[in-house]
């Protein structure tokens, strides 16, 4: 495979401290992210929820944390351009690292939706600042293998998380996500600011102006296509996964547990991740790639609601291949860092990802409403291929970024 045969200067800079550091905090932004997910059931049991009310408790919880998220992706994703990456990695694992910890303390579920709603504000800047930063400092050659580790090395952040919350109690395993932002934070130290964002710096550009993608079509198209080609991405993660022990229910199947769903997921996330990485520099195309896996997770959406599952473990592998099949997400974030110039590409990043996530939001109200005239397989059958054909459609407003140099700016005629 073509990483194999790299020379030693090109492995160097791809296993640089700016690829290892931005995936150290992405592996620590996922497990907090999806913690929840995996303790949402004992942590409710303890604040005193009842079995009956543990879906529409979670689903405002879940709300509560995508909220924060939408909020932060255009607070640090607009900060990213305007004061440079390395601001955006600092404050935003700062705030999510206390947050986590204070979310330990918790005694009422409405302090836990406020908390979770702060910490979904610090996990937004995250992952788009460090793949803006890793894009930035790789040569073109390099940068889909570069954001494809880092998202691969993250995304066993979700295995960590539920080997802790199945080791310590649902508290601890949020001060445990709390003290590794802390410790990660001080490993940021070393890291230096992105040479192409400090060269634009010293230029009299417009950084920074979340308005600047609305002000012309050709901006907006390409900004709503980012956004929307990732809507499968969070239906399959927020949904199918995180309540994947109602899902299970209602296909009579016992003993699956939330934590246990999410890391098989993102198991297969991270495999889709590789896979989907490297086929894109194999093929030339991020746009070819993408429209493969999003026909996987049409494929595997139907066999996880209705394959006859014969028991929790078999039930598991459907999870696994919804993972899979979602696992263009690195390549989705790469193509939102790759559509910009550097004056508007942390916004861009930053808000796309995390609008994504926001997209819960909205999905979870509709699974709701469907649930009151059909049962939860039909319910997230509608809304999982509704999902896809907005993302087939997307696709269709994106460019091929596959080549492209990113040293350019955003100028408006």
């Amino acid at each position: 495979m073509e990483i194999f045969l790299m020379d030693s200067q090109s492995l160097k800079k791809l296993f640089g401290i700016p690829v290892i550091v931005a995936a150290l905090g992405y592996f620590v932004d996922i497990y907090d992210l999806l913690l929840f997910s995996i303790v949402r059931i004992p942590s409710l049991r303890a604040l005193g929820v009842d079995d009956s009310m543990m879906l529409e408790q979670g689903e405002y919880l879940i709300r509560s944390q995508m909220i924060g998220l939408l909020v932060g992706g255009i607070l640090w994703g607009v900060m990213g351009d305007k004061r440079g990456r390395l601001s955006v990695l600092f404050g935003s694992i700062l705030l999510y690292s206390l947050a986590n910890i204070a979310n330990g303390l918790v005694t009422t579920v409405d302090q836990y939706a406020l908390l979770r709603f702060i910490a979904g504000i610090g996990l937004a800047g995250e992952l788009g600042a460090g793949i803006t930063l890793v894009s930035e400092s790789l040569p073109t050659k390099l940068r889909g293998y570069g954001t494809t580790l880092v998202a691969t090395v993250g995304l066993m952040g979700a295995v960590f998380a539920n080997y802790i919350a199945k080791t310590f109690d649902w508290q601890m395993s949020y001060f445990i996500g709390g003290g590794l932002g802390l410790v990660l934070l001080v490993t940021r130290i070393s890291v230096f600011e992105s040479g192409i964002f400090l060269k634009v710096k010293e230029q009299n550009v417009q950084r920074g102006n979340f308005f600047q993608l609305f002000n012309q079509w050709i901006r907006f198209k390409k900004f709503i296509g980012c956004i929307l080609i990732g809507l499968p991405i969070w239906f399959v993660i927020g949904i199918l996964i995180t309540f994947s022990p109602e899902f299970a229910k209602a296909m009579d199947i016992t003993g699956v547990i939330a934590g246990d769903a999410v890391m098989f997921s993102y198991i297969g996330l991270a495999a889709g991740d590789l896979v989907s990485g490297f086929a894109s520099q194999a093929v030339r195309s991020r746009k070819k790639t993408v429209f493969v896996f999003i026909l996987l997770t049409l494929a595997f959406i139907v066999t996880y609601l209705y394959f006859p599952f014969a028991n929790s473990s078999s039930f598991y592998v459907g999870c696994f291949l919804l993972g899979f099949g979602v696992g263009y997400w690195a390549l989705f974030v790469t193509i939102a860092a790759e559509q910009f110039g550097t004056n508007l590409r942390s916004t861009v990043a930053t808000t796309v990802p995390n609008f994504i996530r926001g997209s819960v939001v909205p999905l979870t109200f509709m699974f709701g409403y469907l649930r009151q005239s059909v049962d939860i397989l039909q319910a997230a059958l509608i809304v999982g291929i509704f999902t896809i054909l907005i993302a087939f459609w997307a696709l269709r407003l994106i460019d091929e970024t596959f080549s492209r140099d990113l040293n350019y700016l955003e100028h408006d005629h």
